[in-house]
């Protein structure tokens, strides 16, 4: 058995089901990111495993026990929240040590926990403030603080890092990888944001509307997506989609046409696609060359990100809501001009009419 296991849980409010029969396995010391859009059932799930929500039916594992029928006190686990959820009247040594003195444990243990916990968030001198005195990252290492003295078998995390600016969003992200493999300990982190979940995480579990689409990874869900709304979620600018026709369908292959007449033949098997069949073809937007490339489409700059070393030009071209071209930083391209870019049809994706991917012809993919 996995050492947090998930097996056919479901959640519902009245009528309405919320999680549809969730199966997830997660191995010890693993960093796991629950991820997706809002509203997809993410914390609702995270809160599930801490017994904050009850389950419908299924049942929930943690390190051999199932503890889906017990308190989450007795659980085994700690929670960090988004909001720090820290006692304004205490300190921030009383706040960390705040659940071993309802524990009852001796003054002498409290202390060295909390020092330990400290000492490895770089937060020992500040345990004599009161958190109106600290920044928005300092609560947030004082929250975590008091999940650590609690010695957990898991530690949940619901999007702690939301309140943070940008650069202390990167900063945090850092520290809590340092952290986990300080304390081989096994995490389980929920997010909206997919660059977050592609940076820290060893396995990400994407979830749409309460099912799992997809979890593996982080590189095998880029590279290998299983279907159209992960490849669009995951990758930052996100996947770009082609509206197209399959023409032909082999097992060496499929051929498709694109909305502009142009043809490309494409490295995947057709599975239950057919000819006539309509398909989407899918393409990361650093595979895209601005001229070259197996097919070419031209298109309509509707908008150009300059970042110094690289820019993201977007363009309007005829089977596709947003088109995005990753590009060097200097590259000549404005507002109003037409582009001709080139698909490369090793570097693409095919979806069929249910968005699920068409497999690759790659051993191994």
């Amino acid at each position: 058995m996995s050492y947090v296991e998930l097996n056919a849980v479901r959640k519902s409010y009245g009528d309405t089901e919320i999680i549809h029969g969730v199966d997830l396995k997660l191995e010890k010391e693993t960093f796991t990111v629950f991820v997706g859009p809002s509203g997809c059932g993410k914390s609702t799930l995270l809160r599930m495993i801490a017994g904050l929500e009850d389950i419908n039916s299924g049942s929930i594992h943690i390190g051999g026990e199932r503890v889906d029928q017990l308190e989450p006190a007795e659980r085994g686990i700690a929670m960090v929240f988004q909001n720090y959820a820290l006692y304004p009247h205490m300190t921030v040594f009383d706040n960390m040590s705040f659940g071993l003195r309802i524990a009852r444990e001796s003054a002498k243990d409290i202390r060295a926990k909390v020092e330990r916990a400290a000492d490895i968030l770089q937060i020992s001198e500040i345990l004599q403030r009161r958190p109106r005195e600290l920044s928005g990252g300092q609560r947030q290492r004082v929250a975590i603080g008091r999940a650590i003295v609690r010695e957990p078998k898991v530690f949940l995390f619901d999007e702690p890092l939301s309140n943070l600016d940008a650069k202390l969003r990167v900063q945090m992200r850092l520290e809590l990888t340092r952290l986990r493999h300080q304390l081989r300990a096994t995490m389980i982190y929920v997010t909206h944001d997919q660059v977050e979940a592609m940076t820290m995480a060893d396995q990400i579990v994407v979830l749409n509307k309460g099912k799992v689409e997809q979890a593996g990874r982080p590189l095998d869900l880029y590279h290998s997506p299983a279907n159209k709304f992960v490849a669009g979620f995951i990758g930052s600018p996100a996947m770009n989609f082609l509206d197209a026709t399959l023409i032909a369908a082999a097992e060496k292959g499929v051929r498709l046409a694109l909305k502009n007449g142009a043809e490309i033949a494409v490295p995947r098997r057709p599975g239950t696609a057919k000819a006539g069949d309509p398909v989407t073809l899918g393409i990361r937007p650093e595979d895209v060359q601005i001229g070259g490339g197996d097919a070419r489409v031209e298109g309509t700059v509707v908008a150009v990100e300059r970042l110094g070393n690289e820019s993201f030009i977007y363009l309007d071209l005829p089977g596709s809501t947003e088109f995005a071209v990753h590009a060097a930083g200097d590259v000549a391209a404005a507002v109003g001009s037409k582009i001709d870019v080139g698909l490369i049809a090793s570097r693409c994706h095919v979806f069929d009419s249910a968005g699920q991917a068409l497999s690759s012809l790659q051993a191994g993919t």
